[in-house]
């Protein structure tokens, strides 16, 4: 512990800004978890069929209080179809496409977020590094023999530490934003298909 908090001093105040981008990125990261999670939990193969199956044999009240109890958004997209009072084609398509505009894009929310931190998390890192070099030979001119290679372990160190405490940001948020839009773009896609099968079921009738 005491070694990572050594590396860590000695990146110079830089550290401090790539840190507050990290914590930023994780509040952002945990927050967007959440969100999904809960919606897919509620979004399976299973709610879509029994919901469907529902609407096909006319018990469209069961299927809306069953939408109603989930609290997702594709159960959300669900119950505004069911409880459309017009059962033409038409009419529902645009009950689903004003439930998915309400209910879609907190799906998304906020994740662009992510790889603008990591690239923030990077750029700070580069300027430390640029901070550091300045400062190691900048020492070398300036003190005597005896303590230049001192000086210049300590800049190299200020610009190493904060290139590679951004990388260790940056990478992670990069990732966590790739797999966070693949599962929201699941939902996306799962809520399109609920909407399309719902619909069917009811103009069929």
């Amino acid at each position: 512990m005491s070694t990572l908090i050594e590396w860590y001093r000695a990146g110079g105040p830089v550290m401090h800004a790539i840190l507050a981008v990290a914590i930023l990125g994780l509040a952002v990261f945990i927050e967007r978890v959440y969100v999904i999670t809960t919606n897919s939990r509620g979004s399976d193969r299973d709610f879509i069929d029994k919901v469907v199956g529902l609407a096909r044999t006319g018990k469209t009240d069961e299927a809306a209080r069953l939408c109603v109890e989930h609290k997702t958004a594709l159960a959300y997209i669900g119950e505004l179809v069911l409880k459309s009072p017009s059962r033409s084609e038409a009419d529902l398509q645009n009950s689903a496409d004003a439930a998915s505009v309400a209910a879609l894009p907190s799906l998304t929310r906020r994740l662009h977020y992510l790889p603008m931190l990591a690239n923030v998390a990077t750029l700070i890192g580069l300027l430390g590094t640029i901070f550091g070099l300045r400062e190691a030979f900048s020492s070398v001119a300036l003190v005597s023999a005896a303590e230049r290679s001192g000086k210049l372990a300590s800049g190299i160190a200020v610009a190493l530490n904060a290139t590679g405490f951004g990388l260790m940001v940056a990478i992670p948020l990069s990732l966590a934003h790739g797999w966070l839009t693949s599962r929201a773009e699941l939902l996306i896609e799962r809520a399109d298909e609920f909407s399309v099968k719902l619909i069917n079921a009811l103009s069929a009738r």
